[in-house]
């Protein structure tokens, strides 16, 4: 039934794309599918067992110790496959292997058998007045020193038996702890799986759903075709289109701009001609007027002479330099060039421009069938997943299993019960341990505190207090008790050892490290038959590389169970997620789009015309020579202002009258004459210097120009009527391959899903940890190994305990008889002759001193 639900969980479409491989692959756009829904697992496979965890450690320690030899997955292998013992190596193998623990408990064995043997005859010895059974104490001289050591050793012996049984009791009662919280772990679980199970349908219908996300963003790429696949087509041609259109409209603006430049021409060399007239006269009467006024009688005084000769000889600067009234006109190219703007070249090319942008309407209209045709097709796909998912019986599976998985927690609720009453019985007996410890314990520490308190250094042995004879009697009932309980106490601690320190050895450490897996995964270790066999279980074929191992370390990072089980062995996604048939359906289509670029007239014949009538409007025929050498001429042969300024300085030589006068008014004229004539004319000159410097420019080459750009302009034409379908083939492709590139994106996100997300198995190794790990391991086998520890422990130190609590009581109990020694040997110790008390004293012959 799992692996049905495995199967189901695929149930979703169909995957695997067109196996034919397009020539070129652009990246689509990325789709945002969302994240699958997923529910949080409240199972945390993790188990802290809090300040007892360092008794575990130190258990762990000393099992280290016992067992420090590795896994042994050759013998664990020939167990499985019940060859163990074929070969006389085995058993030395297993006996190296378990040394430890067999050594360990054949002392525990020996303890067993020899310690009730020992109280029995010590016992019997007793009886017989031997083994300190007779009442009688021989006194020496370090009695005192012998009494503290005994004491002392004693009292040792009775905390470390203490520790023990604090360890012993602390890992009873957590053991008891972790049972009766081990219901809400155990829900968690169940919890967990019946997620694990509702969820799983969620995600499918998730999965499903967002095919409706693929088809959306593929119809809107469809219903955008002109944006799309036209503004691709218009890219490509624009590369060779828009170069030729802006070479014509910039042949257009050069015709405006030389219409401009030749009536510029025509105006200044008018004004020119006019202005070097008028200013030439006015020279020539400034001369005349300059030549008068120099002729004065004034200037032939000795003091004048001079200044009015320099002057008089300066007389012929005054004359212009540039003569522009033999230069050739322009009014033929100019009334050529008028002919040519008759027609609007501007306005034809930003036709041609406008024609070239309707590109996109242009796809839009003729592809209008075919797109209608692959809409159906998408929506087909919808209606078949749809149709596909519901024909699958996932409901009822997941139903059934429910059902089982209700029944299974029901069973553990009603079983529960049971369980933790048994624990009580297994808490109530091992209290009972601890409570045979805690007598002994009780008994030598009351000796202690009684022996101790009631001792009376200056009482002689026979004249001991009570307190003193009830803590020796408290000291030795201890030690019957400890004879009587010892054997037992470790008859469990050698059972719980073997059994607890071998399930560490050989199950929570190796499943911690992975060993025991590989164990598991061994071929033909669980069936003889089958090599691997978990794939034999699922898939009825051994020979898949299926093991324990990936599967659990898969389930623990949450993979989802497709991924974890390879169930692709099973149930091959590719063949459920086919959609091929419809990608080729859609391919197909989109490559037999045919575009008809042909309406696009780029420049007609009159546009072409109209650009060979400027090439021949003989602007290229001005003799630009002639205009350049008048223009860089100055306007005069001398600077007028600097005339003006030196006549007006050489005035200044002069004495005072009226030739002074004269001669700074005439200075004042001529820069009248330069502010209100020359001026203008250097304006004049700088307009016609950029006008015959811009035509000469146009002019130069200008046929070529010209046949360069109709060249360029019916090469772009011919590619648009010829060779357009080459560039449409291309960007078809383009546009098909990132139409089904959606569909592949959202394949690949469905396998991810299914590989990652959908029926994530982490509850699997939740269950799998909890019952190991947690259950078997850190609740029960790290509390009974805890528990052997402390109880074993204390069971050893019973034995010191036992020595020194016998010779102790010996000092503290009321003997029946005692030693007699004489002051003056002995100084006086409390102790007296016996004709003093009248203490019977019979002879004591032994020089041994009895126990």
């Amino acid at each position: 039934m799992a692996v049905e639900l495995c199967l189901l969980l695929l149930l979703f479409c169909g995957s695997t794309i067109s196996e034919v491989q397009p020539i070129y692959k652009p990246p689509p756009g990325t789709l945002d599918f969302g994240f699958v829904p997923a529910k949080t697992y409240d199972t945390g496979a993790y188990h802290e067992p809090g300040p007892i965890g360092i008794l575990f450690k130190i258990v762990h320690a000393f099992l280290y110790l016992v067992q420090p030899n590795s896994f042994p997955q050759d013998l664990i292998r020939k167990l499985a496959q019940q060859k163990f013992g074929n070969t006389q190596g085995d058993y030395q193998k297993a006996i190296y292997y378990e040394i430890g623990f067999i050594v360990s408990a054949a002392l525990g064995l020996l303890f067993i058998l020899l310690l009730p043997l020992v109280g029995l005859f010590f016992c019997m010895c007793r009886c017989c007045d031997n083994c300190g059974g007779e009442m009688h104490q021989r006194q020496k001289k370090n009695a005192d020193c012998q009494r503290s050591c005994f004491a002392t050793f004693l009292f040792v012996a009775s905390l470390i038996i203490s520790v023990g049984v604090l360890c012993a009791y602390a890992a009873n009662q957590h053991l008891t702890n972790q049972v009766r919280g081990a219901k809400k772990l155990v829900n968690s679980n169940f919890k967990d799986m019946k997620i694990f199970l509702n969820d799983t349908p969620a995600q499918i219908d998730y999965l499903v759903s967002q095919y409706n996300t693929t088809k959306d963003k593929a119809l809107s790429d469809l219903n955008n075709v002109g944006p799309l696949l036209g503004s691709r087509v218009q890219e490509q041609l624009g590369k060779e289109v828009r170069p030729a259109l802006d070479a014509a409209l910039t042949m257009a603006g050069a015709i405006r701009e030389t219409k401009e430049a030749l009536e510029n021409v025509s105006v200044s060399v008018e004004v020119l001609q006019e202005g070097t007239e008028r200013l030439h006269a006015n020279l020539t009467d400034v001369k005349m007027q300059l030549s008068n006024t120099l002729n004065d009688s004034a200037c032939s005084a000795a003091q004048a002479a001079s200044t009015c000769n320099i002057i008089r000889n300066s007389l012929n600067q005054l004359n212009i330099n540039a003569n522009f009234s033999g230069l050739p006109g322009v009014s033929s190219q100019l009334a050529k060039v008028n002919d040519v703007l008759k027609i609007d070249l501007s306005s034809l090319v930003q036709k041609g421009y406008a024609a070239f942008n309707d590109t996109p309407d242009l796809v839009v209209n003729q592809t209008r069938n075919i797109l209608s045709d692959i809409k159906s097709v998408l929506e087909s796909v919808g209606s078949n997943i749809t149709t596909f998912t519901k024909t699958l019986p996932v409901q009822k599976i997941l139903t059934d299993l429910m059902v089982y998985l209700t029944q299974s927690e029901s069973y553990v609720q009603d079983y529960f019960p049971v369980v933790e009453q048994y624990d009580f019985y297994r808490w109530l007996g091992c209290l009972i341990l601890c409570c045979m410890l805690v007598l002994i314990l009780v008994f030598y520490y009351l000796g202690l505190l009684c022996g101790t308190c009631g001792y009376d250094k200056h009482a002689s042995p026979t004249t001991r207090g009570c307190i003193s004879n009830t803590g020796g009697n408290f000291l030795m009932a201890g030690v019957g008790f400890s004879f009587l309980f010892s054997w037992v106490l470790m008859i469990v601690v050698v059972l719980t050892f073997v059994t607890g320190g071998n399930v560490e050895k050989l199950v929570c450490e190796p499943f911690e490290d992975k060993t025991l897996f590989k164990v598991l995964d061994t071929p033909y270790l669980l069936n003889q038959h089958w090599k691997n066999y978990l794939s034999g279980i699922l898939f009825k074929n051994p020979n898949i590389n299926l093991t324990f191992e990936k599967v659990y370390s898969d389930c623990k990072e949450n993979k989802g169970i497709y991924t974890s089980l390879h169930l692709e062995h099973l149930f091959n996604i590719n063949e459920f997620l086919n959609i091929s048939m419809y990608t080729e359906d859609v391919a197909l289509k989109i490559e037999h789009i045919q575009i008809n670029l042909s309406k696009i007239i780029l420049l007609d014949e009159i546009g072409k015309e109209n650009l060979l009538n400027f090439s021949s409007s003989g602007i290229e025929g001005i003799n630009f020579a002639a205009y350049l050498t008048e223009i860089n001429k100055s306007v005069t042969k001398v600077d007028l202002l600097s005339f003006a300024n030196d006549l007006e300085a050489r005035a200044d030589q002069l004495p005072k009258g009226a030739l002074e006068n004269a001669l700074k008014g005439h200075a004042n004229n001529i820069r009248m004459i330069h502010n209100q004539q020359v001026v203008p004319l250097e304006q004049a000159m700088s307009t016609l210097n950029q006008s015959i410097r811009l035509l000469k420019r146009t002019s130069s080459e200008l046929m070529l120009k010209v046949k360069n750009v109709i060249g360029a302009v019916n090469a772009a034409q011919l590619l648009i009527n010829n060779n357009a379908s080459l560039v449409i083939v291309q960007e078809t492709k383009k546009y098909m391959d990132t139409i089904v590139g959606y569909f592949e994106q959202y394949i690949e996100w469905v396998k991810e899903s299914i590989a990652m997300e959908v029926a994530a198995c982490k509850p699997i190794a939740n269950v799998i940890d909890t019952a190991v790990d947690i259950f078997l391991c850190s609740y029960i086998t790290d509390s009974v190994n805890t528990f052997w520890f402390g109880l074993g422990g204390s069971a050893i130190f019973l034995i010191p305990a036992i020595i020194f609590a016998v010779k102790l009581s010996k000092y503290y109990r009321r003997m029946d008889t005692e030693d007699v020694y004489d002051d003056t040997e002995n100084g006086n110790n409390g102790y007296h002759k016996e004709h003093l008390y009248g203490i019977h004293n019979p002879v004591f012959t032994s020089s041994v001193e009895q126990w």
